[in-house]
């Protein structure tokens, strides 16, 4: 039996006509990865606070943010949003279709964010993942992050992020 071939990705920037593709992969991702990690309720507040129209628009326009998404033949199948955060080099969003993880796109995604890191002259990525979201962390540890701190940030109406900060050298 032959190995099953890797799938064929590529990666583009985000223009202003993939915004509404993008918010909508986000709720469907999200759909399939924090039910049992966090509410619905905070899932809902966290996907109008980060993926609303607006907000994504305003994230285009802004010189130190970077929103790349990925494609296997020709279907959006998840994105990597970047940042320059506080002096430092952000992975601010990573999301892979459920139905391709585990072949590759998220490593590509970082693999294109770190380069873009190290050409902007960072020494690291850093990236925020919640406590109990073992597979992201699983799948960044393997990607060479790992833990720096441990932080909970209040994110407004009564909601917390819970989060690991991971950090992988360049």
């Amino acid at each position: 039996m032959s190995p099953v071939p890797s799938p064929c990705i590529e990666i583009k920037p985000v223009l202003p006509a993939d915004v509404p593709a993008i918010a909508a992969l986000a709720r469907e991702i999200w759909q399939a990865t924090y039910p049992g990690i966090i509410t619905q309720e905070q899932i809902d507040f966290m996907l109008e606070q980060r993926y609303g129209h607006e907000r994504l628009y305003d994230d285009l326009e802004d010189a130190h943010k970077w929103l790349d998404q990925a494609f296997v033949d020709q279907r959006r199948i998840g994105f990597a949003f970047s940042e320059i955060y506080k002096g430092e080099f952000k992975l601010d969003k990573l999301y892979i279709h459920p139905d391709l993880q585990r072949q590759g796109v998220g490593g590509r995604l970082i693999a294109h964010v770190a380069e873009r890191a190290r050409r902007l002259g960072h020494p690291c990525v850093i990236l925020a993942v919640n406590k109990r979201n073992t597979a992201a962390i699983n799948s960044y540890r393997k990607y060479g992050f790992a833990v720096r701190e441990a932080i909970v940030d209040d994110i407004g109406h009564g909601f917390v992020m819970d989060d690991f900060i991971m950090e992988k050298m360049l």
